[in-house]
């Protein structure tokens, strides 16, 4: 997948792809430059008919694996607005799903580090990544999305 002599991927980049790749031989390559750039990082999978879920799900991994400190309120807020903006881009915008009867079934991925891997400025990021389909609560009836948020702890 990645070239020996490429510069390394950044957060964003790593975390669009994580999910991505899921289930894919290249999702080592992609878990050995989050290694190797100092990231941490959590996937999970999330189906729901109710939005509140799809962020629970997401803060409860963040939360279980220890990316963020929740006795910190900047790191819990920083997660929620990427949770939300990744939520718009899967909901192209409209903050809604069982109340307009759509429901989700979504992987996801959060990672916390540096914007780039060794980065030269202080300070962490958190993205999170979702990726699955959307539509009627019918099989046949969804399409795919991706919704991407990134927020600086």
């Amino acid at each position: 997948m990645a070239n020996q002599n490429a510069a390394p991927f950044s957060l964003s980049k790593l975390a669009l792809l994580l999910p991505l790749l899921q289930g894919h031989d290249w999702q080592k390559t992609v878990e050995e430059q989050l290694a190797g750039g100092g990231y941490r990082y959590t996937l999970g999978r999330v189906g729901a008919m109710d939005l509140m879920k799809v962020v629970a799900a997401v803060e409860t991994a963040a939360k279980r694996n220890r990316l963020i400190d929740e006795e910190q309120y900047r790191e819990v807020h920083a997660l929620y607005h990427a949770i939300i903006e990744a939520i718009q881009g899967v909901g192209r915008g409209t903050m809604q799903f069982g109340e307009i009867l759509r429901t989700v079934g979504l992987t996801f991925a959060v990672v916390r580090g540096p914007m780039f891997p060794q980065g030269a400025e202080p300070g962490d990021w958190i993205a999170v990544c979702l990726y699955g389909t959307i539509g009627a609560p019918r099989k046949g009836f969804e399409h795919e999305v991706l919704g991407f948020g990134i927020n600086h702890v």
